[in-house]
């Protein structure tokens, strides 16, 4: 019997032997991954968060299922996985519809920080895990059906090989390729039409100088300003509230009928989710005596223009770690 069959057989024994402690603290080192596996398939991070929690309690109780033909981390992959279509099944049996979807929470980029980091020799890797994480990716997948939506997943960001996806999903290979096809056209129809239309990369002074005027003209409540920087074809959303507005006018006009210029004094914070520039915006409330939480704009930006905004609610200020409130003076 060779070394690494010895190190397998000892390493499954002292798995299925753990007391819950010692195997729960196994299982933790891969939470972020997890978490973030289970937010692409959810698009929430709220249901990420209890999909992690399941899948710690089903690896618990089935740990003598573990069997040591794959690592650890892909038996606690195939258990998050399940465990989603899981939730899928039975809390959102239908994806998401015209280009919108309503469940869609930001992803703080402090947490992403968290993950593994890829190899300086892995540049494909870095792009992939970076652009498989911004909002319009997440939009776009949350559009196919569950099943394809997995193994798009598996495939094409976890690199899975169709045999091990066939073999988790319970289905043969050629019905996963099958499945990789149709998920693939779908994304097509749902996201930018070049890859240069993600906002992709790191963030360069162009796109901090856009963000800034962004900024300056959202303060000023200068409506014009803002029209000025938008791409024609800008798409603008603010789950959970429904109604996309697709171009420039339409978003323009949105604004102004929800009486934007009239709002009161406001504050800014610069901030990051997705991997793309994000601005939290701040309200003076005079009873309050302070700026309070009003909403987080992500921002996607193709050649100078912005091209989507997502609006997120007051609500996923503490998950982004942002101040409850701002003094009068506006500092953080």
């Amino acid at each position: 019997m060779g070394a690494e069959t010895r190190q397998a057989e000892l390493d499954v024994r002292d798995l299925r032997e753990a007391d819950e402690p010692a195997f729960t603290g196994l299982a933790q080192r891969h939470r972020r991954e997890l978490h973030v596996h289970c937010y692409r398939m959810l698009g929430s991070f709220e249901d990420a968060e209890d999909t992690v929690q399941e899948t710690f309690l089903r690896a618990w109780r089935r740990r003598e299922t573990f069997a040591g033909r794959s690592t650890f981390r892909a038996w606690l992959y195939r258990i998050a996985t399940n465990a989603c279509l899981d939730l899928l099944a039975k809390c959102r049996p239908e994806p998401a519809t015209g280009g919108e979807v309503l469940w869609l929470q930001p992803y703080p980029d402090r947490l992403l920080d968290e993950l593994p980091a890829a190899g300086a020799d892995e540049p494909e890797a870095v792009a992939v895990a970076r652009e498989t994480i911004e909002l319009a990716y997440l939009v776009a997948v949350q559009h196919l059906a569950p099943r394809p939506r997995a193994v798009l997943i598996l495939r094409d960001v976890l690199g899975w090989p169709a045999k091990d996806v066939a073999e988790l999903l319970g289905d043969s290979v050629n019905s996963v390729n099958s499945a990789l096809q149709r998920a693939r056209a779908g994304m097509r129809e749902h996201l930018p039409a070049q890859r240069q239309d993600w906002t992709g990369g790191e963030e360069d002074a162009g796109t901090r100088e856009l963000v800034r005027r962004f900024t300056d003209a959202s303060l000023a409540k200068d409506v014009g300003r803002l029209a000025a920087l938008l791409r024609e074809d800008v798409r603008c959303s603010m789950p959970p509230t429904p109604g996309l507005q697709i171009g420039r006018d339409a978003v323009v006009a949105d604004w102004i009928a929800d009486g934007f210029e009239s709002l009161g004094s406001l504050r800014a914070v610069p901030t990051a989710v997705n991997r793309q520039p994000a601005v939290a915006f701040y309200l003076w409330q005079e009873r309050e005596g302070a700026y309070l939480p009003l909403t987080v704009d992500a921002l996607s930006i193709t050649g100078g223009a912005i091209t989507e905004i997502l609006i997120f609610h007051d609500d996923q200020f503490p998950r982004l770690g942002l101040p409850e409130r701002l003094p009068a003076d506006g500092t953080p």
